[in-house]
């Protein structure tokens, strides 16, 4: 286990991000986890900063993988904050576990990756470890780029309530997430209306901001409001933590002038300012009452004459909150002019529709675009104290 404490220790632990990957292995492979089941290796599926990834399956015949394989993470053996994400999944993400989970509270569906086994592969005087998990889809950060930077109101309460489950499960077994945004939450490959978090890569343990229950929260109710409105205050100076932190200090402290800066020119979502009060609410240790939580994204589908209906749309809509959507085609060309998508919905329709040549159009929006889009980052951290390195568990009240 990494040190507990010592944050020059930590800072350490995470120094070599140009560290070699693990080895790479042909399709074909197969190793032998800890439980002594064996996997067979597919093809490379991709790699991040730390290891690779490959399709995978249990190794029960000489078949080709199935289309629904399962992951199989590869990474070097003294990479320590992957071993502390993958005491996460040996402690957290056992199948028979979530399942226990799921039937205590009749549910159909927890968007936590199951954990599947784990171990050492050795090869060419080479060790390795490996960890197999469920596969993934696409991430909902690419989808909300490809659809203009804005996801429909029934979208964004259904997602709140799928991030509810995962939170409520995650807290109950002591951890914290402290990295929420949408390229860590991930569409089901098998299943393109359940969505699941992938635990952040060297987080864990190794947070740059005090994390807790309600940190995450917090982060949550930013996401959502983000995915309504396009656009958060503080993404113009991302490049700036300070800046960044002081902005959402000053959001939390006034919830509806913060809520007024994301919807200037449409009507604010209650559900979103009620979610926010009771978040702000909470001390550091308390324990959030999700139920209420749950209550409060569910008057949000009330409202709009919508229900869960299990089903993610991810196609434009009005949102509830103001006149009918331009087409999404539209809206891309408009955003490319660094226009925010409420400025392209609060537009008269006959401005939108006045010009006669298509082409003119679009080779108009094409020069006017000045080359200062924002950087396409999302807001990582919620405005608790900094530190250099804290225990990625929250505190259990008695």
């Amino acid at each position: 286990m990494p040190p507990k404490s010592k944050a020059d220790g930590a800072k350490k632990s995470r120094a070599p991000a140009k560290r070699k990957l693990a080895e790479e292995f042909p399709p074909g492979e197969v190793l032998m986890d800890n439980a002594k089941k064996k996997w067979k290796l597919g093809s490379a599926a991709g790699q991040g900063g730390f290891g690779l990834l490959y399709l995978g399956r249990i190794q029960k015949s000489c078949r080709k993988l199935s289309s629904n394989a399962l992951f199989c993470f590869i990474y070097q053996f003294d990479n320590g904050p992957l071993f502390s994400e993958l005491k996460f999944y040996m402690r957290a993400a056992k199948p028979d576990l979530i399942g226990a989970w799921m039937n205590s509270r009749k549910m159909d569906y927890l968007g936590v990756p199951k954990y599947w086994g784990s171990g050492f592969h050795e090869k060419g005087g080479k060790r390795d470890r490996f960890m197999v998990m469920d596969r993934f889809g696409v991430d909902l950060q690419k989808k909300f780029e490809g659809n203009g930077k804005k996801f429909p109101r029934k979208l964004v309460l259904q997602l709140g309530l799928r991030l509810l489950d995962i939170l409520e499960y995650i807290h109950d077994h002591e951890y914290v997430h402290a990295d929420i945004k949408a390229s860590n939450l991930l569409l089901s490959y098998t299943n393109p209306n359940q969505v699941c978090f992938k635990v952040p890569l060297c987080v864990g343990v190794y947070c740059i901001i005090a994390p807790s229950r309600r940190g995450d929260l917090e982060i949550m109710g930013y996401c959502m409001i983000q995915w309504l409105c396009g656009r958060l205050p503080w993404e113009d100076k991302l490049q700036d933590p300070l800046y960044v932190r002081d902005s959402k200090l000053r959001c939390r402290d006034n919830i509806d002038e913060f809520l007024k800066s994301c919807f200037p020119s449409e009507n604010i979502p209650e559900e979103m300012k009620k979610f926010m009060q009771e978040v702000k609410a909470l001390g550091y240790t308390d324990k959030p009452n999700y139920a209420k939580l749950r209550g409060i994204l569910q008057q949000g589908l009330k409202t709009i004459g919508a229900t869960d209906d299990k089903k993610l749309d991810f196609g434009v809509s009005t949102n509830g909150t103001g006149p009918p959507s331009v087409k999404t085609p539209k809206r891309k060309k408009v955003e490319e002019k660094g226009q925010s998508a409420d400025e392209t919905k609060g537009a008269p329709a006959k401005k939108r529709r006045a010009p006669q040549k298509k082409k003119e159009v679009n080779g108009a929006k094409k020069t006017a675009s000045p080359g200062k889009r924002p950087a396409k980052k999302e807001a990582q951290a919620s405005s608790e104290p900094a530190v250099k390195k804290s225990r990625g568990r929250p505190k259990k009240n008695s």
